[in-house]
């Protein structure tokens, strides 16, 4: 039976905007907003053609990535996807605006959009397959100081690393 996982974003950004602006003028202050690199893409395709610790804010659709066992995560190995990995961005969606709906509500909509999006990516339900599902979903503290409404989709395979995409894997 494929399992789900839920992981969080924290608000640690947030902290370092606020401590930031009222740093104003200090040099380290571009050091710590620009936090790590964006992941090196393909300016034709904008697979990332390089392995790196990436913003998880930076992830996309397509995107191959080792995660992190960690209830909130602010960095993620990317790599690309020719490369041995542990998962996939199959899925990526909005939660509407308004105030902050709670760990449950924001759960129920990563499941509910993750796993409505898994057949079309993977050409097989959810239940039938193999595969386990995992998100990265926004806390309440980067709701509030990020705006933000992302929840990222992964796909993996319990069996172990993949190579390439799990694109139409129907397994």
């Amino acid at each position: 039976m494929p399992s789900i996982v839920r992981v969080a974003r924290p608000a640690a950004i947030a902290a370092a905007a606020l401590l930031a602006a009222s740093l104003t003028g200090c040099g380290a202050i571009g050091d710590l907003l620009s936090g790590p690199a964006q992941p090196e893409r393909d300016e034709t395709t904008q697979e990332i053609v390089e392995s790196a610790d990436a913003d998880v804010f930076a992830l996309r659709v397509g995107d191959c990535l080792n995660m992190i066992a960690a209830d909130e995560v602010e960095t993620v190995p990317v790599v690309p996807c020719g490369e041995p990995h542990s998962d996939e961005v199959f899925h990526e969606f909005q939660i509407p605006d308004g105030e902050y709906p709670g760990d449950d509500a924001v759960i129920a909509a990563a499941e509910e959009s993750c796993l409505a999006a898994f057949e079309p990516f993977i050409g097989l339900p959810f239940e039938e397959s193999t595969l386990d599902v995992s998100w990265y979903v926004p806390t309440q503290q980067s709701w509030e100081g990020m705006d933000d409404r992302t929840v990222s989709c992964m796909v993996s395979d319990p069996a172990g690393e993949v190579t390439g995409t799990l694109k139409n894997a129907q397994y």
